[in-house]
């Protein structure tokens, strides 16, 4: 049995957005391809717990293993060399992206403080989608009595949608929460 949010994005989404944007072949209609967790951690560079607290939290949010980022050069001033590591990131795509997509949206989203919508305008210009979390703490996988700090992470919705409007659009049309102007 598919996800719900996929068979809702199958059977309501799709006639829609053919209907608004006059596709004529389904393949035209913009999909999700996959969706990027990120976690920048700075702090790994003087305390190794850090990256095993990040990476347990990541994987328990998003389902799988993700994998430690690590520094392309050397920048003196801020005491970075190549190959250390500085942040944790994990792809997600096919049935564990519609789940975690649903769980986003219905759990994770509502239970931020003083939550009024998210920015309608934080498109890259290609369809695609970034959202900026302030505490790992709003999803409900993450247990509160075994955090050590409260993280930010990033989170980018990546669509086939060749313009912000159909991106919009279709996020909108799966149920993402966007603040009206």
């Amino acid at each position: 049995m598919p996800p719900r949010l996929k068979d809702r994005y199958l059977n309501e989404v799709v006639p829609q957005l053919r209907q608004e944007f006059g596709y004529k072949n389904i393949m035209q209609v913009p999909r999700l391809e996959k969706i990027v967790v990120n976690v920048g951690l700075g702090e790994a560079l003087s305390n190794a717990a850090a990256l095993d607290h990040t990476v347990e939290q990541v994987a328990a949010i998003t389902g799988q293993k993700p994998i430690v980022t690590r520094a392309k050069r050397s920048i003196a001033n801020f005491r970075l060399r190549a190959g250390n590591p500085i942040g944790v990131a994990c792809t997600i795509r096919g049935a564990r992206m519609w789940e975690f997509l649903d769980r986003l949206i219905t759990a994770a989203l509502p239970r931020i403080r003083d939550f009024h919508g998210l920015n309608p305008n934080a498109f890259d210009g290609r369809g695609n989608y970034s959202i900026g979390i302030r505490e790992q703490l709003i999803f409900p996988e993450i247990d509160y009595d075994k955090i050590d700090k409260v993280r930010g992470l990033q989170v980018t919705i990546v669509t086939t949608a060749k313009t912000d409007e159909e991106g919009r659009r279709l996020l909108e049309l799966l149920g993402m929460p966007f603040r009206r102007n």
